[in-house]
């Protein structure tokens, strides 16, 4: 019903041009302008709620107002825009959930939540990451002239995107069900997905991003080779996640806590710190090999404590625990302070 609806849409003043050709202009002003807005209720009432729902549905907003201004409506267009929409929706939603549960985000706690610098810096990180990640439908949905027919490449594509949305959303709640289940206090998440990977929820997000652009591609490679540039978007959420806000923190928060217990040196050489593979399979792989394949940097055990290994004890498990913001899991905005997914793991 709904790819009926946008066929049926006759496009009033196809191709319009406001500003630029590529409508990066346009989605400039409207990101800046959502992102400055929610600053100035965040810092104005110290409210850090609004924070991370401002991330996902700002993807949003762009996504439906470059599919509307190009106004061609192809399947390749609506369906992009619907798999970009229903991640952005079912991402802030879920972090809207979580922070009027928890009550506050601690990312902000070291910061002041007022008009300051270092507050604002965390909205401007938000607004970069909304752009790059989005060029892949920005660039997308302003080709309103050129549509390749649907092919394989396309279909493969949408299907890896479906994967990765899966699988994020899947180990989003299964950490939100952990971190809530009083009977897991003191203990680090390895239940379904999470048994396969230290970090699921980023590999999903990794994934859907390079499926869709897979799919915007299309008419990237046979009608305008420039906008190749958009690999830009699932390039910067990779190397954000992989080597400075997402996992690394995590990593380093984790072997400091648990990091003398011998259950937990098990864990992180059986479990693979990104893609989903059987621990008894990971485990088996050489060092080298999980290096070069499966992102299991030196970096990621550089917190890990010297000296005697200890069991995990009734007494490991009470030890000092983590701040709200930290414990309940999930994805969250790579746009700020401390970024992606700043949850004890």
């Amino acid at each position: 019903p709904i790819l009926a609806v946008f066929a049926q849409c006759p496009p009033k003043m196809p191709c319009q041009e406001i500003l630029d050709s590529h409508y990066l202009g346009i989605c400039a002003i409207i990101t800046v302008s959502q992102q400055l807005l929610f600053f100035i209720i965040a810092a104005g009432f110290k409210f850090d709620k609004v924070t991370d729902f401002a991330g996902g549905t700002n993807f949003v907003v762009l996504a439906l107002v470059t599919l509307f201004l190009g106004g061609s409506y192809f399947l390749r267009q609506i369906l992009v825009t619907v798999a970009a929409t229903c991640w952005g929706l079912r991402l802030s939603g879920y972090l809207l959930m979580r922070i009027l549960k928890t009550g506050k985000d601690d990312r902000f706690d070291a910061l002041n939540r007022g008009f300051s610098l270092e507050f604002a810096g965390f909205w401007f990180g938000q607004a970069m990451w909304v752009m790059v990640v989005s060029l892949p439908v920005i660039f997308l949905n302003a080709q309103c002239k050129k549509d390749p027919e649907m092919g394989v490449t396309d279909w493969i594509g949408l299907a890896i995107w479906l994967f990765g949305f899966v699988v994020e959303t899947i180990a989003d709640q299964q950490k939100f069900n952990f971190r809530n289940n009083p009977d897991n206090k003191g203990k680090w998440c390895a239940v379904g997905l999470w048994s396969w990977s230290r970090h699921p929820n980023y590999f999903g997000e990794m994934v859907l991003w390079w499926g869709l652009f897979i799919t915007c591609s299309a008419v990237f490679f046979k009608e305008t080779p420039g906008l190749w540039v958009a690999v830009l978007g699932p390039l910067f959420i990779t190397v954000l996640l992989l080597f400075a806000s997402g996992i690394p923190p995590l990593e380093d928060s984790a072997d400091q806590r648990y990091g003398r217990q011998a259950e937990y040196k098990e864990y992180k050489e059986s479990v693979s710190v990104l893609v989903l593979l059987p621990p008894s399979l990971y485990r088996a792989l050489p060092l080298w090999v999980k290096a070069t394949f499966f992102f299991e940097f030196p970096m990621y055990s550089r917190g890990l404590q010297e000296g005697p290994l200890q069991p995990l004890t009734s007494e490991a498990e009470t030890q000092k625990e983590p701040s709200a913001g930290e414990i309940e899991g999930g994805t969250e905005s790579p746009g700020g302070v401390k970024g992606y997914g700043t949850q004890t793991p």
